[in-house]
Formats: structure tokens, C-alpha cells, sequence
């Protein structure tokens, strides 16, 4: 019987989250019907999202075969969604659990802290769960211990990132309704610096006139298909028709191939986009009704897109600027000995945006601009720095692609690398708390000061 709840239940990933969604709907009062669609459907993202899995394996093989046939080199596509899934095979029940005890972490530090943020980006903080899951773990932390240095590393960063940036949130949006909770962070809180240094007197790209022909560039779908295409184009060309004919393609025309699988890869990111809104489509409701109980007050912190609309030519400006200082890097990464991170479409369009949106903010156009570029070179070298420390896992032909997950991991990873498990938590936990008093004693300094100014 104990076998059966912690091996066959609770160490099935999709159950334990179904789980935990079950018990958030039971708390809210929801009625049976609600509670069982709830459930199901929180389990049946789970499942989607190892079919999707499937899938890109399938294009990532050929793409790496097609890359390292072309120039000699690893190429590796930076895409969330593709190395959670990945992952879940190996990783799946410890994810799981930091997932879910980092949201009881965040409600927490939201009660009994200055920060009143409530992460709802529900997909980011799975990918970082993921992550956190996969370098403890690969550094030897196991069982309790792990999911408990886990759960307080994910929980403070998910009121320490809305928290940092939500200065720059608020001169955005002009009010204090909603915070930015994305891991993307420090890109865009780096672009906001660099818009303040840079920007002085620049005019704010909301003055000029952005073709709406570019719009299709908002479409998930169609942009990861557009660029996978491309991608498999050019390096097809490289790689040579002989080679993809009778290695890869079985006699199918290589252009034709490449056009399926750059396809494919875009299917499988569909997929599993489609697992992911399932899944958080019943979490995120079920730890937002028990937040609200818990700590009001509090403000959400939301996905990065909720900035777009305050600056919408900023969003398409740096997306562009973001992707060039990629291909740029890509150019460099080998001549530093790093593998090549070939620039995606959704982590440069996601966080390149909002990079611009933030950079726009505080240096108009130069800001918006620069700042961008600053975010695409961070999550050019940033991803290729923590392949290593991904262990089996970062040899799969994908990885992290925001700039948070790349600085987090690699501290991460060279901390547990260099100390014990045990002193790794006591560690994590100290650090934390001197990380909370001190910007809490900053908070309210600053509240000290607008009281004084306002009598």
C-alpha cells in the first residue's frame, strides 16, 4: 500500500499535480462537476506535454544531424517548452513537487513579507521548477532535502523577480495595479538600465508608425514555423542534398524534408503548448483562489505580453534588435569554445519584446533599441554557459532560452557543485532571508521617505 501512494501515485508527476489542483478546487468550493473536469484535465496536460515531447525529439534529432554535418559544431535551439518535456522523462515527480511547494513558498513570503506578488505565470514557474529539479538533482541533492532547497529557491524568486523590476513596471503601465512575472527578468530589468543610460532626450518609439504586415509575428504558430522552416533551409544548404538524401531524409528531396521538419518541430511545440494551457488552465485558477485567502491585497504578478499593449511598436523594435544581437552571437559563441546557440524565434520574440517595451520605458528609442540587443546577447551566452551544468541533460539539442533560467542555473550549478547538500539548504535558506530583510528594510526606507516628503 505504501508503494502504491509513493511510488505509483505520488511519484507519477501528472497525478501529483492532478492532486494538487483537486485540492485547490476543494478548497474553493467548487462543485463536482468543476472539480472533476478540473482534475482530469490538469492530468491530461501532463500527458500532452510528454506526446509533444515526442515529437520534437524527432525534429531536434535531424536538426543536430543536419548542424553538425554543416559545421562541424553543436547547435543548440534554446526553446522552454522543448527541455521541460524533455526532461519530464527523468525529472518529472521532482519537478512536481518544487513546483508545487514553490507556490506554497511564494504565498508565504507574500504574508509575511513586503512582497505582495502573486506569481501567476504558471508555465514559467514549471520551466524553472524543471530546472531547479534537474541541477540539484544532477549535483547530488535527492528526497527531502532537494525538494526543500528547491521550493524556497523557486518560491523567493517568484516574489523577488516582480519585485525587482516593478519600478521600471510601474513608469510602463502608470499605475501599481500588476507586476511583471516572467523569468526573464533580468533581460528586461538590464534593458531598462541600459534604456536610463543611453536614452537621455530620445523620443519614444510609440511615435512611429510600425507596418502592420509585421503583425503575423505575434502568432506563436506561424512565427515558430516560419523560422524552424528557414532555419532547416540554411542549414540543409550547408549540410548538402547527398547527405540529408542518404543519411537522414530515406531519398526524400531535402528541401522538401526540411520543409516537414522545420513543420514538425513547430507541431511540437503546438503540442505542447497545448499540454501546458491545459495543465495551468485549472493550477493557476486553484493557487490564485487560495492566495487570495491567504494574503490580501496582493498583486499579480502576470506573464510579460501584459506590458505589450503599453507600447506596442516597442514590442516589434525589440523583437528585431534582440534577434539580431543573437545571430551576431551565434557568430562568437564558437570562437569562445561554447556550443553555437542558434536564435529562436519565441524566446526573442517573448523576451525581446518586453526588453523593448522596459528599455522604451526609461530611454525612448536608443532605449528600447539597446536595450533589447543587451537581452538577445544575454540569452545568447547565458543558455551556452549552462549546458554544462545541465549535465546528460544539455547534450539533448535544446535548453533554457530566457535570461533568468541561464544566471539562476549557473549559480546555481557551481553552488552545489562546490559545497554539500546540507550545507546547500541551510545555505539557500540563509541567503534568502538576508536577501528578503534587506530589500525589505530598502521598502520601507523608501515608504519612510514619500511620508516624509507628502507631510
Amino acid at each position: 500500500m505504501v508503494d502504491l501512494v509513493m511510488q505509483d501515485i505520488l511519484g507519477t508527476p501528472a497525478i501529483l499535480v492532478g492532486l494538487f489542483a483537486l485540492i485547490g478546487l476543494l478548497v474553493q468550493k467548487k462543485n463536482s462537476g468543476d472539480v472533476v473536469s478540473g482534475t482530469l484535465k490538469t492530468i491530461m496536460g501532463f500527458v500532452i506535454l510528454g506526446a509533444g515531447a515526442n515529437v520534437l525529439v524527432q525534429s531536434l534529432d535531424q536538426f543536430s544531424s543536419m548542424f553538425d554535418e554543416a559545421f562541424a559544431v553543436s547547435g543548440v535551439i534554446p526553446n522552454n517548452e522543448a527541455i521541460v518535456a524533455l526532461a519530464q522523462e527523468s525529472f518529472g515527480t521532482e519537478t512536481a513537487m518544487i513546483m508545487l511547494f514553490g507556490m506554497v513558498v511564494n504565498i508565504i513570503l507574500a504574508r509575511a513579507t513586503p512582497f505582495k506578488y502573486i506569481f501567476l505565470t504558471g508555465h514559467h514557474t514549471m520551466f524553472m521548477a524543471c530546472m531547479i529539479a534537474v541541477i540539484l538533482t544532477t549535483g547530488g541533492l535527492t528526497g527531502v532535502p532537494m525538494v526543500i532547497t528547491g521550493s524556497i529557491i523557486l518560491g523567493s524568486l517568484m516574489v523577488l523577480s516582480p519585485a525587482m523590476l516593478q519600478p521600471f513596471t510601474r513608469k510602463i503601465t502608470g499605475s501599481d495595479d500588476f507586476a511583471v512575472g516572467h523569468f526573464g527578468s533580468i533581460g528586461y530589468f538590464v534593458s531598462a538600465w541600459v534604456g536610463k543610460a543611453v536614452g537621455k532626450n530620445s523620443k519614444s518609439t510609440e511615435d512611429i508608425k510600425v507596418p502592420k504586415s509585421l503583425g503575423f509575428l505575434r502568432d506563436t504558430s506561424v512565427s515558430v514555423s516560419l523560422t524552424m522552416v528557414i532555419l532547416f533551409f540554411v542549414v540543409a544548404g550547408f549540410a548538402g542534398p547527398a547527405f540529408i538524401e542518404s543519411e537522414l531524409s530515406g531519398g526524400q528531396n531535402f528541401l522538401v524534408f526540411s520543409f516537414m521538419q522545420g513543420l514538425t518541430f513547430a507541431a511540437g511545440v503546438y503540442i505542447i503548448l497545448a499540454g501546458v494551457r491545459m495543465l495551468l488552465g485549472e493550477i493557476v485558477p486553484a493557487f490564485k483562489g487560495i492566495a487570495d485567502k491567504v494574503v490580501p491585497n496582493a498583486k499579480p504578478a502576470l506573464d510579460a505580453p501584459a506590458v505589450f499593449p503599453f507600447a506596442s511598436n516597442a514590442v516589434i523594435i525589440g523583437f528585431l534588435a534582440s534577434f539580431f544581437a543573437g545571430l551576431v552571437s551565434m557568430m562568437f559563441l564558437p570562437l569562445l569554445g561554447l556550443s553555437v546557440i542558434v536564435p529562436g524565434l519565441v524566446p526573442h520574440f517573448f523576451t525581446g519584446a518586453a526588453a523593448g517595451v522596459f528599455g522604451n520605458a526609461t530611454g525612448g528609442r536608443k532605449g528600447a533599441i539597446l536595450g533589447a540587443m543587451a537581452n538577445g546577447v544575454m540569452i545568447s551566452f547565458l543558455p551556452a554557459l549552462l549546458l554544462p551544468v545541465l549535465g546528460s541533460l544539455g547534450f539533448e539539442g535544446t535548453t533554457f532560452g530566457d535570461a533568468d533560467f541561464g544566471l539562476v542555473g549557473i549559480v546555481l550549478g557551481n553552488l552545489i557543485n562546490s559545497i554539500s547538500s546540507n550545507v546547500m539548504m541551510i545555505l539557500s535558506i540563509l541567503v534568502v532571508l538576508a536577501i528578503l530583510f534587506l530589500i525589505g528594510w530598502k521598502t520601507k526606507a523608501n515608504e519612510n521617505n514619500k511620508d516624509k516628503e507628502a507631510a
